[in-house]
């Protein structure tokens, strides 16, 4: 158990450091290495995808505040953005969290490496989507705010692998993009908990000290390091070729997509 929690608490510094350099909330690093850490703490084959996504969007939900202070200290957040993408994030999220409690593990687990392998490669091909529209009208907002939402849900991310690039591609620098990235995952982050802990409850089978699908000694070991190293990724994120680091973070992706596709046989 020492070992475990340990294991929590080092994952939770990288993911706090992740979300305030690259955007992106830690989910894609925090939900592989719950998926093997979870068994022998007794959550079992059918229940394991649905608990490590609600307990990474838990986490995010902690690590987005830390990461958005940061980010606004620096003037790197458009809050107009925010303020009118977040209904349709909310939205989206809650309800592709209840969805993703009807698949079983295969499928979400699938779902996530195809997701990963994507990154992966379009992070190690720098692929960018071309700065060739403007910021859309409300309702455009909306229903972007419900696929980056509902996408997030059904991966367990704070939405900045989606939500960056659909930035980027609306005139917004990358460095605004990001901060805006951070402070758009805490509605990710609340909604598709809300939505897990929500369908999880009653669920019978579950280990101790969880709510609905939260692991609560996973989310304390994770977020008591990922706030405090939080600001410091936002810090690295304005002196750092950050389009360096995203190579080397797809190649680490490659090789956890690989793994998780390798135990589906």
């Amino acid at each position: 158990m020492i070992t475990t929690l340990f294991i929590f608490v080092i994952l939770g510094a990288f993911a706090g450091v992740l979300a305030g350099l690259l955007g992106i909330g830690g989910g894609l690093v925090i939900v592989p290495i719950l998926y093997f850490a979870l068994p022998p703490l007794g959550v079992t084959e059918g229940q394991l995808m649905h608990v490590a996504l609600g307990t990474s969007l838990a986490t995010i939900i902690f690590t987005s505040i830390s990461s958005m202070r940061a980010h606004n200290k620096r003037g790197a957040i458009r809050w107009d953005i925010f303020k009118t993408i977040t209904p349709g994030i909310l939205i989206g999220t809650f309800l592709g969290s209840c969805f993703a409690s009807y698949l079983n593990t295969t499928v979400l687990k699938i779902i996530f490496i195809v997701f990963l392998y994507y990154v992966a490669s379009q992070m190690l091909l720098g692929l960018k989507p071309k700065a060739s529209r403007d910021i859309p009208k409300k309702w455009g907002m909306f229903g972007a705010g419900n696929i980056i939402g509902g996408m997030s849900s059904l991966v367990g991310i704070g939405g900045g692998t989606l939500t960056v690039p659909f930035l980027t591609m609306c005139n917004i620098q990358i460095h605004t993009a990001i901060g805006t990235a951070a402070a758009i995952g805490l509605p990710i982050a609340l909604a598709g908990t809300a939505g897990f802990v929500w369908t999880g409850i009653g669920d019978q089978g579950l280990p101790e000290w969880t709510i609905g699908y939260v692991y609560l000694p996973a989310l304390i070991g994770i977020v008591s390091t990922s706030m405090l190293t939080a600001p410091f990724g936002a810090k690295l994120a304005h002196s750092l070729p950050v389009a360096k680091l995203k190579m080397i973070f797809a190649i680490l992706l490659f090789i956890v997509a690989s793994k998780m596709l390798i135990s589906l046989f």
